[in-house]
């Protein structure tokens, strides 16, 4: 965790118009927790001296950060929900998928090159 947080607390922007966010130590400070398989980050966000009302920042794919505005357990639940929902044409970028005929996504499917990606828990 110590060098997720190095890293980014280094790279991510800090025009405060844009990124309101520091990094622990700082006062209010995000505090990394985790991380996933997509290279998501995720930290506490110490906003409130309640840590049952801390929310729960989100760094998706290297972007700008999503803020989830409600108790960590509803973010736990939300988040493997969204494990469950599989990408039909996995390895395929948004883009290219408009310049594809069904057939073409087909034969793509078929030779394993795309599809479905059941998500797992398995140690990297």
């Amino acid at each position: 965790m110590r060098g997720i947080h190095e890293s980014f607390g280094g790279s991510w922007r800090r025009d405060p118009a844009q990124y309101p966010f520091r990094f622990h130590p700082a006062p209010g400070g995000l505090i990394s927790w985790g991380y996933d398989y997509s290279g998501d980050e995720h930290f506490f966000w110490p906003c409130d001296p309640d840590p049952d009302r801390w929310k729960v920042v989100t760094n998706i794919n290297g972007g700008d950060p999503e803020v989830f505005d409600g108790p960590f357990a509803d973010f736990v639940l939300a988040f493997v929900e969204s494990l469950r929902v599989v990408d039909p044409h996995h390895g395929i970028t948004p883009g290219a998928l408009e310049f594809l005929e069904p057939e073409d996504l087909d034969e793509l499917r078929e030779r394993g090159e795309i599809g479905p990606v059941e998500p797992g828990f398995e140690p990297f």
